[in-house]
């Protein structure tokens, strides 16, 4: 296929975000604009509206719980907001923000479900027109529907052909499951790599506004996200957040056959990963790759038994990261020893070439 990339990671606070934050902001009554607005949101939305809030001279309260990335909470205070730090997640957050709004005659704007947030979201469907008028899918991440409700609106309305795919972690399904029954449903939220699509209640507007617009809604694993991250870093030099990177997921997971010959844009909503977490994601999307392989080599326990394994990978050209022996746990006789590696190699071919070898020489050998 003919793959483009809209590549909003790329915006001053690293997200789509900006786009309806903005817009609202914009919208806003008078005495809004001088008492000010509020939401609550562990990340994005939460930057985006800060910084536009600085920009526009409105100023900014928000509300995050407290396990939101210390990054994230410095960022905001930087741009010059009033940061709350308010229960374990985001419904505590959300609850008291609303509270707060109240009590503080302040306006509460919701990261993905209030109206002008939708119609900022949706001028990326506008600049996909514009940048690859030919385009026949787009691929959008869902979380709280937000993003793809505004872009469906958009593009079906000027180009009703394109096709809208909307692609979340199937840890948390929420978006495919209220679409599926027509009306909003709980889902249960596990952690994800995509940690910003895990919305567990999609929104009431966002769903509405969306429905008969969007033709196919695609769940993908999280092995698949830990591998676009990856392909994204070495291909196009793009760090990409996992959520951002559910669409190329998707299609590395060959769950878009149809899509083949076709020209197809996959939005890279946002690039705001944290260092450790993309530290694992390169781990991970190498061991789903085949390039990092972990082997558990059964060896005689006389002087040299290691070191004969050792040097049988080093010719097979595989480069050791990890080795780890144990005696204590093993069912064969008490002259042996298992030894576990974790090494380096060129890929799934080169992992087979490295098994069938090892086999020749020694009776146990397994790959994880």
């Amino acid at each position: 296929m003919d793959l483009y990339f809209k590549k909003e990671y790329l915006q001053v606070t690293g997200s789509f975000k900006e786009r309806g934050a903005r817009y609202a902001l914009s919208r806003l009554a008078e005495q809004y604009k001088k008492a000010g607005v509020i939401a609550a949101s562990a990340g994005n939305h939460a930057l985006a509206l800060s910084y536009h809030g600085q920009q526009m001279n409105i100023p900014v309260t928000v509300v995050m719980p407290v396990i939101a990335p210390l990054m994230k909470i410095q960022f905001c205070r930087s741009l010059g907001a009033n940061v709350i730090l308010k229960g374990e997640t985001i419904a505590v957050a959300k609850e008291f923000a609303l509270r707060h709004a109240k009590d503080n005659h302040l306006k509460y704007i919701n990261g993905y479900d209030a109206i002008d947030i939708l119609a900022g979201q949706g001028t990326i469907g506008l600049e996909i027109l514009d940048q690859v008028p030919d385009v026949d899918t787009i691929l959008v991440p869902v979380g709280g529907g937000g993003l793809i409700a505004g872009i469906a609106v958009a593009v079906k309305t000027l180009k009703p052909a394109v096709h809208i795919y909307g692609i979340e972690a199937e840890t948390c399904p929420s978006f495919t499951e209220a679409y599926e029954v027509g009306h909003i449903v709980s889902a249960q939220a596990k952690a994800s790599l995509a940690d910003g699509l895990a919305v567990p209640t999609v929104g009431g507007n966002s769903l509405e506004t969306a429905k008969g617009l969007i033709d196919k809604v695609i769940t993908v694993k999280e092995e698949s996200i830990a591998l676009s991250i990856l392909r994204l870093l070495e291909v196009e030099k793009a760090v990409v957040e996992g959520g951002g990177a559910v669409g190329l997921a998707a299609i590395l997971e060959g769950k878009v056959p149809e899509l083949k010959g076709k020209k197809v844009v996959s939005i890279l909503s946002g690039g705001n990963i944290d260092t450790t977490v993309l530290g694992r994601s390169i781990e991970r999307g190498l061991a789903v790759d085949g390039r990092l392989v972990r082997l558990e080599v059964v060896v005689s326990d006389r002087p040299g038994g290691i070191a004969e394994l050792t040097t049988t990978i080093a010719h097979l050209g595989a480069s050791i990261k990890d080795i780890f022996h144990e005696r204590a746990w093993i069912s064969t006789d008490v002259f042996h020893v298992k030894v576990k590696v974790v090494a380096e190699t060129r890929g799934k071919e080169h992992v087979e070439e490295i098994e069938t070898a090892l086999k020749k020489i020694y009776d146990n050998v397994i790959l994880h």
